[in-house]
């Protein structure tokens, strides 16, 4: 009789977790997601993460909740979900900045962009525009390029956080012109696009629409793309290679991930719901017609296969600007 209640017991014991699981609602069920943008409102990033969060939440059935977490380039949002449950309850909207260019920019990366997150999408490439102050008294890049050679008060630059694209592009421009410049980092874009406005810092590079209000108010002026080509959103306006900078070519991206370990069917749900939400007509409209990104939507390995090219690419620019981050 013993051996029955001891065999019993183990029994019972050994179905315990399946019991235990059976009775654990089906993800998304559970509770909400949440989708980490590593920025401050209101940049692209930021839209692009409010956007894919609305559109999920459809889709899903599901609410996707967006958390900004800011700091270190998107270090600190990156880090964050790299520690976070890998139960598909955690997204990242992860950007050039986070899973290329830290890598090398940090000397102390708290997080590793290939081995603590599975890739689910890359969403979309966008341009940098070169931006400086209206009363900054230039109305083209080789404007500026004789301003900064001149006068010396005037050699900064500043982005929306160190390592990121807009940090990148000022450290390319100052290396093609030959000009040592000096970099003011902010904690997202809305508040270096305000001080550049404000005359506090003479010029940057970052997203054309985030620049857009304050040069329809008159306070910023936009003197070049650094794409390859000129955008539809703004057609008038020359490429830095057409404006005399040669070799001046890049963009930035965004991307979609989760903590690594994510559940393959759960990767794989979530990266058919991007890719279905960016072929809709009205995140069309807002991504690429208002914001001028490249829309792409790309399978989890796809996104893998690119980080593995641009982490490299990225670092050799790193080494060669010298830029460092602590």
């Amino acid at each position: 009789m013993r051996f029955i209640r001891l065999a019993a017991a183990l029994l019972s014991a050994a179905l315990a977790p399946v019991a235990a699981l059976a009775q654990t609602p089906e993800w998304p069920a559970a509770k909400p997601i949440v989708y980490v943008v590593p920025f401050t409102p209101g940049g692209s990033t930021d839209i692009v993460g409010r956007t894919l969060a609305q559109k999920l939440g459809e889709s899903l059935k599901q609410s996707v909740v967006v958390d900004n977490k800011p700091g270190q380039a998107g270090g600190i949002g990156a880090a964050y979900v790299a520690r976070a449950a890998p139960d598909g309850y955690t997204l990242f909207g992860g950007t050039i900045s986070t899973h290329a260019i830290n890598a090398s920019l940090y000397k102390k990366l708290t997080y590793d962009p290939m081995k603590d997150f599975e890739p689910v999408s890359l969403v979309a490439r966008l341009p940098n525009v070169l931006i400086v102050n209206s009363q900054l008294g230039v109305n083209s890049v080789a404007e500026l390029v004789a301003l900064l050679k001149k006068d010396e008060s005037k050699r900064t630059f500043a982005s929306s956080g160190a390592g990121t694209s807009t940090h990148l592009a000022g450290e390319m421009f100052a290396d093609l012109i030959g000009v040592k410049l000096t970099h003011v980092p902010y904690k997202g874009t809305p508040p270096a696009l305000t001080d550049v406005a404000a005359g506090q810092v003479p010029f940057m590079f970052d997203q054309v629409t985030a620049a857009l209000p304050l040069v329809k108010s008159g306070k910023l002026k936009l003197l070049a793309v650094t794409t390859g080509k000129r955008i539809a959103l703004v057609p008038e306006l020359p490429t830095m290679i057409e404006s005399g900078i040669p070799g001046f070519e890049m963009s930035s991206w965004q991307a979609v991930y989760a903590p690594k370990g994510t559940p393959r069917p759960i990767v794989q749900r979530l990266n058919a719901e991007i890719v279905k939400a960016l072929r809709q007509p009205d995140v069309q409209a807002k991504l690429s017609d208002q914001l001028a990104m490249e829309i792409v939507g790309s399978t989890p390995e796809e996104l893998r296969d690119f980080m593995a090219k641009e982490i490299p690419r990225w670092a050799e620019l790193v080494k060669k600007s010298g830029a460092v981050a602590d």
